[in-house]
């Protein structure tokens, strides 16, 4: 798939892999469309887009929010003809302690990570089947393979991503209407700058945008990466419980990072 006049689309656009994807398809000649819940980051992202001549349009929007979704995508829809590609990046993290009350922090990442992604695609969905193409890309992690310690919200939520998007793949196909699940291991962003726990294999943001962009224009099913990360859960997913158990326990012993 050549990039190059596509209409773009992309969730949580204000930093880290979504900030830098925007540039990359500005790069490659994309108008853009940035949605996130920081209008001010946002405006610092389009200031940055801009120098590459193309067409940016942002808009502050809180994607776990079903009624401010459709409102903004009224207008996106409005402001391009079309829709080529939704890139459905915003999402959240939060490290949780089962010794307290978290549920606050389940409805936040599951209203973004799961519900959001539902909503953005719903304001596609129709239009892309009726066109007979489009291409819808949603980020997900290798984090939805186990159930990792101070991340059970997270990891859950993202196998829900994973699997909402396997599903989607697979009935949209008739309609030549393209699902494309991101899988990344540990990427430096601000997200993963407050973890507390080792992150092998752990890759600057700008590599990770260059693998993601590169699956697109392959139209790779699945984007998963690095290596290293790849064949670390895989591993994983293989032991036997007793042995998971025990070798992420270790992690417990460290303390949360305020």
């Amino acid at each position: 798939m050549k990039l190059t006049g596509k209409n773009v689309v992309i969730t949580g656009a204000s930093s880290g892999i979504g900030k830098t994807l925007a540039l990359q398809f500005a790069k490659e000649g994309c108008s853009l469309v940035l949605l996130a819940r920081r209008i001010e980051e946002l405006e610092i992202v389009a200031h940055e887009v801009s120098k590459y001549h193309v067409i940016v349009k942002i808009y502050k929007c809180d994607v776990s929010n079903k009624d401010e979704v459709e409102r903004v995508f009224t207008h996106i829809k409005k402001f391009f003809n079309s829709i080529d590609i939704l890139v459905l990046n915003a999402g959240v993290s939060f490290r949780t302690d089962s010794r307290k009350d978290e549920s606050e922090k389940a409805v936040q990442t599951f209203a973004v990570n799961v519900l959001g992604l539902i909503y953005c695609a719903a304001q596609v969905i129709p239009d892309f089947i009726h066109s007979k193409k489009g291409m819808i890309v949603g980020v997900s992690s290798l984090a939805e393979s186990r159930g990792f310690p101070r991340s059970g919200f997270y990891c859950a939520s993202k196998a829900a991503a994973s699997t909402y998007l396997e599903s989607l793949r697979v009935e949209l196909r008739k309609y030549n209407v393209k699902v494309l699940t991101v899988k990344p291991g540990f990427v430096k962003t601000p997200m993963t700058d407050k973890n507390e726990f080792d992150m092998p294999f752990i890759i600057p943001v700008e590599k990770a945008v260059q693998i993601i962009v590169d699956g697109i224009k392959k139209e790779k099913k699945i984007i998963q990466f690095t290596f290293g990360a790849v064949l670390g859960v895989k591993i994983l997913k293989l032991l036997p419980n007793w042995f998971f158990d025990s070798f992420v326990q270790r992690q417990l012993k460290k303390p949360l990072k305020k």
